[in-house]
């Protein structure tokens, strides 16, 4: 049985195997920092280990539930609390004519795709986080001043 654990600051995909009466851990791969299973993990532990059969959407489920959203001081959300206000003073940093005037066109034009990407993503996880706010809490919103109405 396959199954993603934490050993440090990163995540393992490891496997339980018998050899000689005594259990071992098989290392299929190692998942970084976040635990994410790509389809690059899945072909490279299919290339390394053919005979072991996996549950891949399970797999992906269990690294999926390893980060802790839920608890403030725990090391996931410190890190995307840190690296979110890290993004966020880099593009404040970030003017258009530097961009405009790089000397290559196609670092520019990168740049603009990945900022319309990021742009993309942020207002799909805002629209995420308050659909799931409203279904939890009712319908609360923020009146100007900061006092709540229940509508």
């Amino acid at each position: 049985m396959a199954f993603v654990r934490r050993k440090g600051n990163s995540f393992y995909l490891v496997h339980n195997v018998r050899r000689g009466g005594k259990v071992r851990q098989l290392h299929l791969a190692r998942l970084g920092e976040k635990g994410r299973i790509t389809d690059q993990v899945v072909k490279e532990v299919a290339k390394k280990h053919p005979f072991v059969e996996l549950n891949w959407r399970a797999l992906r489920e269990q690294a999926n539930q390893k980060v802790n959203l839920a608890d403030p001081n725990s090391r996931e959300v410190q890190r995307l609390i840190t690296t979110l206000r890290s993004l966020h003073l880099e593009l404040a940093d970030l003017f258009p004519p530097v961009v405009q005037f790089s000397e290559s066109p196609l670092v520019a034009k990168e740049l603009l795709v990945q900022l319309r990407l990021l742009q993309t993503t942020i207002q799909v996880k805002l629209s995420e986080f308050d659909m799931r706010s409203r279904g939890r809490f009712g319908n609360v919103s923020q009146q100007p001043g900061g006092a709540r109405r229940r509508s």
